[in-house]
């Protein structure tokens, strides 16, 4: 069950709208932002804008933005729940557009899991059931996908309630069968939109941890939708960040905390909590002069974790790599000004 693919997208366009394809072809030289603005004067609705983004194996790509940004149908292109108006999606090299539709539902059937904020399970069905459903559509027999089925259950720890049935589970339980039953047909790419939203706050938590620890036992490869920011920097390996169909930035959590692309940008960071955010990886300089290798501290270790070296201690402190090599400092200098811009309006 471990393991993802890569997921490729170039130049993504989807508008709805008689004819957009052939409207799009007239201002085929123009750049993104303009063909946006003449397609909607054509009365066409551009959701998605020229959207280009590369997804490694086994990466939690994290996808937000407000409402209406066109985040949610990136996720339905990039599976062609949507048919795409042009542009090209390539999951583990091969071509989605040029599939034909049973070799399509093929791929969804046997690599693609995907998650969504409402858990959509049948009620007439035992937790067993509804997590077996998707290896009964794919014809495996009935005792298979039940012991496939009951790994999955007691993976996402629901261990117990395979005959339970939705109406007697609690919310958070749901969403786990939701994901058990994702996760049945041993995806390498997992699609998860706003699946954690409807919850509420301390179940919420819940499920990001069960998320996380689920993710280092199997190294999907994920396109997980939220327009929450903590929760994208909980979760993400990188952001892309959309505004009006078009991705405005994409980067580590920490680069676009330190680096917003813009004021839009900077809006989403304005109240996050920079010391548990940023790392010694973020803010180091070359490393200069001998330094205490007794106070070292990993490229990987947040703000909040070094700030506490520096009492009675105010020199540079030496930063190891991965690789155990030195490879640079922090100053307690950097440090400050780094939380003080976060406390500064953009």
């Amino acid at each position: 069950m471990r393991g993802g693919e890569s997921i490729d997208c170039r130049n993504l366009w989807k508008i709805y709208g008689r004819n957009a394809a052939k409207v799009l072809q007239r201002v085929a030289k123009a750049d993104p932002i303009e063909k946006a603005e003449y397609l909607r004067k054509q009365g066409l609705v551009p959701a998605v804008c020229d959207v280009t983004l590369t997804i490694a194996p086994g990466e939690i790509f994290v996808i937000m933005g407000l409402s209406g940004s066109g985040k949610s149908t990136v996720v339905r292109c990039l599976s062609r729940l949507v048919e795409p108006t042009a542009g090209s999606v390539f999951v583990g090299g091969q071509d989605l557009l040029a599939l034909s539709e049973a070799e399509l539902i093929a791929l969804r059937r046997h690599k693609m899991g995907m998650v969504f904020q409402q858990f959509g399970l049948l009620p007439h069905l035992s937790v067993l059931d509804n997590v077996a459903y998707p290896l009964r559509v794919q014809g495996m027999p009935q005792a298979e996908r039940h012991k496939r089925a009951r790994e999955v259950i007691e993976l996402v720890g629901l261990g117990g309630r395979e005959s339970s049935y939705p109406r007697e589970l609690s919310g958070g339980m749901q969403q786990r069968v939701g994901i058990a039953r994702s996760l049945a047909v041993k995806p390498a790419v997992w699609f998860l939109d706003e699946p954690f939203s409807a919850l509420d706050p301390l179940i919420r938590r819940q499920m990001q941890d069960e998320f996380l620890r689920l993710q280092a036992l199997l190294r999907k490869t994920i396109v997980f939708i939220t327009h929450d920011f903590l929760e994208a920097l909980r979760l993400a390996d990188r952001i892309a960040i959309m505004r009006d169909g078009r991705i405005v930035q994409i980067g580590r959590p920490s680069e676009i905390i330190l680096r917003p692309a813009d004021s839009y940008v900077a809006e989403f960071t304005r109240d996050v909590p920079r010391e548990k955010i940023v790392t010694a990886r973020d803010v180091m300089e070359p490393a200069q002069g001998n330094l205490d290798i007794g106070q070292a501290v990993s490229e990987d270790t947040t703000i909040e974790a070094i700030l506490p070296r520096f009492i009675g201690h105010v020199q540079p402190l030496a930063v190891f790599g991965q690789n155990k090599q030195l490879v640079g400092q922090v100053s307690l200098d950097r440090v400050l000004s780094v939380l003080a811009e976060g406390s500064t309006p953009h």
